[in-house]
């Protein structure tokens, strides 16, 4: 691996995210996600010879096969996403979320032909049971958390914080923490659908690119192997002009010597290894 690595990663939620929001009347937006976001970045990706991480709910998998398998075919590693795209604190208890997780498992295998080593929580959050869980059935790394914005970690078992005792880190786990940081996420800036009282923006899109460029050159300047995960969903960032912003960046991150793609999987790989 480069000095300076760039991760790209795509959440193919598809309907499923609508849906675990209770808002199927935005489900087109879903459908345009898969059916016309996706061929369109895959074709970027195809120009630039970027590899890519996807991570896809099993409902996505199972509602759009054939949008999948060309994601599987054309090179690019599928993670786990959910089945339901739900909160892992939405589920009744440990046997609940346990079994949407061993269902999107089935999913990606019957696609892949391969068991997902890598794991992303649907809304950036685990339970108090979510990474025994990931432990028990053979997962090797995780891309959900945030605690440094330019180095892989191991991924601790936090314990649940209350306001009432300090913070206290929980023991280490065996995954390795690939990790994510939310201004780096393209739909909690430039997506044009507020969803929730805390996300409440629809930025300029020049604004984002610049800055997330900026982020790249601070981090040559100031991390040794520093790596640089963003987080794309292709209804947002397959959409016009979104995609030509993403392809000038492609192309200045290409012509860098500096800088190296990867995966989320050999990023995952090399810390461990190393």
């Amino acid at each position: 691996m480069g000095d300076s690595t760039v991760c790209l990663t795509y959440d193919l939620d598809a309907v499923a995210a609508w849906l675990s929001y209770d808002m199927p009347g935005f489900a087109s937006w879903g459908v345009y996600g898969a059916e016309v976001a996706t061929p369109r970045l895959l074709d970027l990706h195809d120009r630039y010879d970027v590899p890519s991480t996807w991570f896809v709910p099993g409902h996505t998998i199972e509602s759009f096969p054939e949008i999948c398998g060309d994601v599987h075919d054309r090179g690019h590693e599928i993670q786990h996403h959910g089945w339901t795209h739900r909160s892992p604190n939405d589920f009744a208890d440990r046997e609940a979320e346990k079994a949407d997780i061993e269902r999107g498992i089935e999913s990606i295998v019957d696609l892949t032909g391969e068991r997902p080593t890598g794991y992303r929580t649907p809304d950036g959050s685990f339970s108090e049971h979510t990474i025994d869980i990931l432990e028990e059935l053979d997962f090797e790394w995780d891309s959900s958390d945030s605690a440094h914005d330019f180095r892989p970690y191991t991924l601790t078992k936090d314990p649940r914080p209350t306001l009432e005792e300090p913070y206290e880190r929980g023991p280490k786990s065996d995954l390795v923490e690939v990790p994510l940081v939310w201004h780096r996420d393209d739909w909690m800036q430039l997506f044009p659908v507020v969803t929730g009282p805390e996300w409440v923006g629809y930025s300029q899109e020049q604004a984002v690119f610049d800055r997330w460029r900026a982020e790249i050159e601070w981090m040559k300047r100031n991390v040794d192997d520093g790596v640089f995960v963003l987080l794309l969903h292709p209804q947002c960032a397959g959409r016009a002009p979104f995609v030509s912003h993403l392809e000038a960046l492609l192309e200045t991150l290409k012509a860098d010597p500096e800088i190296t793609f990867a995966d989320a999987s050999t990023v995952a790989n090399d810390y461990r290894n190393g």
